[in-house]
């Protein structure tokens, strides 16, 4: 009987034949569980490994297309230009091999377009190299593949996260030698306990049709820069049910995977920039510490599978560090256009707690969603009436107490111009019993109006005329807010004396 070591040899040895290799190129060969890929010139070719393991089943060559197949169909949806085509490998009477040739199928190969190592987003996070317009993009490009993936018919959303934490706590198990038993229970209890908590939410999601057939395994190494832009790859096909969730908690492994790394920021910018361009999503920011307590909790299983001991352990303290309860804050942002409130919002969000750091919401992108369009798209001036201003800070308000309610921390990004909206924000933390920290940013206006016909695209439609009326109109806030410039370490700091 051929073994599956030889017949991967076979595979590779007659896809060699069929002259799709360069010869002048070196190969590199990378081999995984279940598959194989050779890294030739400007190509990847993939095989999948004859193989039966206990979450998916590669033992024949039907399966095996099969397999390829749902791969290339797939990551077209995020990748078009690197899945190019799924090929027979063919062996002619002759003895000739030949891509797509005569002859008896052998096995089958996926062509892929090959990018440079350093491509892969996990190099780029080790290098420090991650800005936030890139992630900003990948969160964009996550929420149109989320647009068009198949829903889910099934209900229950709570009970298929529960069935997830379940199956983490039999895994966890198997290694009670490198994953301390009572820690694994009591990481499980504290879950379930908070599935428990958020089972209405969950399955008002699932019934809204916020479960669909994602990505699956959305992590940094399955994420390349190819021309500047964030490329999601190699999303799990072998199992449409394992892939199928919450789109939340798809997004959420790529989240909780900066977390990890200690890029609390990034993380945070790719959360809001989600939420920002996925309003029926805004519901579900509360999820996120569950959510990442699952990612962290199986990527602790795998690793105790691979024998990585204090990496494991990491993963398992890192899970039960999101379970742990801290009390939401709201941070209020207010000062003329111009002034660096977005920016500071942003820089700050990841300081504030529980993970991913706090929800901003900015009244320019609400603004935006209120009214139906982009949130780079121009909204003319008849468009701001005051019946507009105030329905987009009364949303501001009730999003803030949502979140404040549900435990998550929130930074509120708006003018505030008006006494009566620095005092209602500042409400809404007092309703919530939740520490209140107002931030005023001060600049002169030249610095402001030079700022703001300078900047890129943005959901700010603040012109020049709109800052010099602003420094005339302008309402400052009570003695709760604290007056500072446009430095974050200043607004740090005025968080450090709270």
């Amino acid at each position: 009987m051929t073994s599956a070591r030889t017949r991967e040899t076979q595979s590779t040895d007659l896809l060699a034949q069929t002259g799709a290799l360069d010869p002048a190129a070196p190969t590199t060969r990378i081999d995984t569980h279940g598959a194989t890929i050779l890294l030739n010139g400007d190509r990847a070719w993939k095989l999948k490994r004859p193989v039966r393991l206990r979450y998916f089943d590669f033992s024949t060559s039907d399966l095996r297309h099969d397999a390829l197949a749902a791969e290339l169909d797939l990551n077209r949806r995020t990748a078009p230009d690197i899945y190019l085509g799924l090929h027979a490998l063919r062996r002619a009477d002759d003895g000739s091999a030949s891509l797509d040739g005569p002859g008896e199928t052998v096995d089958w190969v996926l062509e892929m377009t090959r990018f440079a190592d350093d491509a892969l987003l996990s190099r780029q996070a080790d290098a420090g190299a991650l800005d936030d317009r890139l992630l900003q993009n990948l969160a964009a490009r996550v929420v149109d593949m989320h647009r068009d993936a198949q829903v889910s018919d099934d209900p229950h959303g709570a009970t298929r996260l529960q069935e997830v934490v379940d199956g983490n706590l039999a895994s966890m198990s198997v290694f009670p030698e490198i994953l301390e038993p009572a820690l694994a229970q009591q990481l499980t209890d504290r879950l379930t306990a908070m599935i428990a908590a958020h089972a209405d939410l969950m399955d008002a999601r699932a019934r809204a049709g916020r479960v669909r057939h994602g990505h699956g395994d959305l992590h940094l190494g399955n994420i390349a820069v190819v021309d500047g832009e964030p490329i999601p790859f190699d999303c799990l096909e072998f199992d449409a049910e394992m892939a199928t969730t919450d789109v939340l908690y798809d997004i959420g492994f790529l989240v909780m995977d900066l977390w990890a790394r200690g890029l609390r920021h990034e993380a945070n910018v790719v959360i809001n920039a989600y939420l920002d361009l996925s309003a029926d999503d805004e519901d579900g920011f509360a999820l996120l510490p569950l959510i990442l307590g699952v990612r962290a909790t199986v990527r602790a299983h795998v690793a105790a599978a691979e024998g990585a001991a204090d990496r494991a352990n990491s993963y398992l303290a890192l899970a039960l560090g999101f379970t742990e309860p801290v009390a939401p804050r709201l941070v209020a942002i207010g000062g003329g256009s111009g002034t660096g409130k977005s920016t500071v919002a942003r820089a700050v969000g990841g300081d504030l707690a529980p993970a991913p750091g706090a929800r901003i919401l900015r009244t320019d992108v609400l603004r935006k969603r209120l009214a139906g369009v982009a949130v780079d798209e121009p909204l003319p001036r008849s468009a701001y009436t005051d019946e507009a201003r105030a329905g987009v800070y009364t949303e501001v308000f009730r999003l803030a107490g949502l979140d404040l309610a549900n435990g998550m921390s929130v930074i509120a990004d708006a003018v505030f111009g008006r006494r009566t909206q620095s005092e209602a924000i500042a409400d809404v933390a007092e309703h919530a019993g939740c520490v209140f920290t107002g931030v005023w940013l001060e600049l002169p206006e030249s610095e402001r109006i030079s700022r703001i016909e300078h900047r890129g695209p943005d959901a700010s439609d603040a012109t020049a005329d709109v800052a010099r009326r602003q420094t005339r109109t302008l309402e400052t806030p009570d003695e709760r807010w604290h007056r500072v410039g446009d430095s974050v370490d200043a607004v740090r700091d005025v968080f450090a004396s709270r």
